[in-house]
């Protein structure tokens, strides 16, 4: 009979490279592996011969399976098959629940080991040459996602406009156009702003612009892809920017 034992792994914002070193190596040990939908397909690929994989992702609008029901499933698999790795997107105590899956598994007497990853609120900005924080553009930066446990728009989102801090939100898309609503209304239509979609993958997309013109051009061309919002000054700095707001302003005259 094997111990069961449990190991949150942060698999990266999803390029299969980008996961550590130790998280690799408990996916190359794992008897089950419980993978959401941000998670990169090629990790699985490192498991070894007879480990159970079960789909449990979560998506804006589709979720496979309550938060609940994940809860349970890594208990009853650790009892089952031995050593689980619970493989999630980005990092799994940046809006993951990996806190509450880690807290149900120590309730039922599992043992746990915690694996970090690297979250897309600082890694996809890096990739496109944006720093978070960078001297005389931003002192700080805050991480916000745009939804609460009632669906409802966040109340920080509407203290973070008066911040000169880069803001950077997650699980917003749907909501992009209220959002740069918020900062309009503080007088920031002009403040440099991109959005990343399906950020280091193939098919990652960014768009460049200001808060007053970049949410219908990425209503028009997103996909329902995962995607970040960031918003401040720093943005400025992408290679791309000027010559991106100069197009635009270009073809406006």
């Amino acid at each position: 009979m094997k111990t069961p034992f449990l190991t949150l792994v942060g698999a990266g914002p999803g390029d299969p490279d980008l996961i550590t070193r130790k998280g690799l190596k408990a996916i190359q040990s794992a008897d089950a592996i419980l993978y959401d939908a941000l998670s990169s397909d090629e990790l699985l690929d490192e498991a070894p011969a007879g480990c159970v994989k079960l789909f449990v992702g979560k998506r804006a609008g589709c979720h496979y399976k309550k938060q609940e029901e994940i809860n349970q499933l890594i208990v009853d698999c650790a009892f089952e098959y031995g050593h689980v790795v619970r493989l999630k997107g980005g990092d799994p105590f940046v809006f993951g629940r990996g806190q509450e899956e880690i807290a149900f598994a120590r309730e039922h007497g599992i043992e746990t080991v915690t694996v970090p990853g690297i979250s897309s609120c600082i890694s996809l900005p890096e990739l496109q040459g944006v720093a978070p924080t960078s001297r005389g553009y931003a002192d700080s930066f805050w991480v916000l996602t745009a939804h609460t446990r009632d669906h409802g728009l966040s109340e920080d989102l509407l203290l973070a406009p008066k911040s000169n801090a880069t803001v950077i939100i997650l699980m917003g898309l749907g909501r992009l156009d209220q959002i740069c609503a918020l900062w309009n209304a503080e007088g920031k239509g002009n403040l440099p702003a991109m959005v990343i979609q399906n950020g280091s993958r193939p098919n990652e997309r960014c768009w460049l612009g200001t808060v007053n013109d970049i949410a219908p051009r990425v209503a028009a061309e997103r996909d329902k892809g995962p995607g970040i919002i960031v918003l401040g000054a720093t943005v400025s700095q992408h290679p791309s920017y000027k010559s991106a707001v100069l197009s635009r302003l270009s073809r406006q005259l």
